[in-house]
């Protein structure tokens, strides 16, 4: 049984898989500067609002246009960046509302993978030891014993032991994302951030690195939250998907349901732009959006997407529509998600 169904099946008969993470009303904004003294005149909202959930053993694939708030949204959940309000559950505590010598003791089970296999690895330090940082930071084991457990996850992410005396720049680039996988890994996490973790590799890499993650999510129980802009990627690992347009979620739904019936015009129009594999089959549903993504640091009054939406009404530019529940697990954030349902 895959993980999709297993969750199906919970649902089914009145049971959901535990929800590992709960994170309520997010919001990060980043101050603009102006003027000799720097005074702040505004603020780009990075992230205004945002709520969801991650159940146990699950990968939640968030998406959404280069600047919608995707990566802030993971590292602010992981306090890399600091937020602005909001809250993060994860085992009964609020992540943001501890101090940070009390964090310090959740971030073994909380990891992160980033976009940058080379910008995220010290070019100073070897594998070995990049790889044992987060064990030394939290003083597990002697030097020896963590040298062993360096050699035993590099293997399991496909890297010989014998690398351990390289550095970064020696390893190509699906190799050193493997490296970035295995100093997530021996932190023994619950939940892993995998920010653009393939989008800067070949396709053929690409693969590998995926089946890796899978392989390894079945091995560890691994929770994941999938961050990334190339929808067949994202349809492939994800068990449901995050929607994002300029720092709000727009929809929320199972990867089949959202691929099948999306009830968000941004959503439709994003999954119309999905390229397809024979170029020679002729896209007629292609929706070209008019005009320019906003500004985060001025967006629209309302629906942030009413400027470009096609089913736009009075009430678009002036009620901000809810995320609300309208079928079982599917959430969306519009006026007129029926009539995107007709459409369908």
């Amino acid at each position: 049984m895959s993980k999709l169904e297993k969750l199906q099946s919970e649902k089914k008969s009145g049971s959901k898989a535990k929800i590992l993470l709960e994170v309520k009303n997010l919001k990060k904004y980043f101050p603009i500067k102006a003027g000799v003294f720097k005074r702040t005149v505004g603020w780009v909202r990075a992230v205004d609002d945002v709520s969801f959930f991650i159940r146990k053993g699950e990968t939640l694939g968030l998406v959404g246009e280069s600047g919608c708030g995707k990566t802030t949204t993971g590292r602010t959940i992981l306090r890399l960046i600091e937020p602005t309000a909001g809250s993060v559950h994860y085992g009964g505590n609020d992540l943001l509302a501890m101090s940070r010598g009390k964090m310090n003791k959740y971030r073994s089970k909380l990891q992160m993978i980033f976009q940058d296999p080379y910008g995220s690895l010290d070019p100073r330090m070897r594998v070995r030891d990049i790889i044992a940082e987060g064990l030394r930071s939290a003083h597990v084991g002697n030097k020896k014993e963590r040298y062993e457990m360096v050699e035993q996850y590099m293997e399991k992410v496909g890297l010989s032991k014998l690398y351990v005396n390289r550095f970064a720049h020696e390893f190509s680039g699906g190799q050193r994302q493997r490296v970035g996988i295995a100093r997530a890994l021996i932190m023994n996490p619950e939940l892993i951030v995998c920010d653009e973790a393939v989008s800067a590799l070949d396709v053929s890499i690409q693969a590998q690195v995926l089946n890796l993650l899978d392989d390894l999510q079945k091995e560890f129980n691994l929770t994941y939250l999938f961050i990334a802009h190339d929808l067949n990627v994202v349809k492939h690992i994800s068990d449901r998907i995050v929607v994002m347009y300029l720092g709000k979620i727009v929809e929320i739904a199972s990867k089949h349901e959202l691929f099948i019936n999306p009830l968000h015009p941004y959503t439709k129009a994003l999954l119309s732009a999905n390229p397809i594999p024979d170029p020679t089959i002729e896209r007629k549903d292609r929706i070209i959006l008019q005009g320019d993504v906003p500004s985060p640091a001025n967006p629209p009054k309302g629906c942030r997407f009413h400027p470009r939406c096609w089913l736009a009404g009075p009430q678009c530019s002036q009620e901000e529509p809810p995320l609300i529940e309208v079928k079982p697990d599917h959430y969306v954030a519009c006026h007129f998600w029926k009539n995107m349902e007709d459409q369908n």
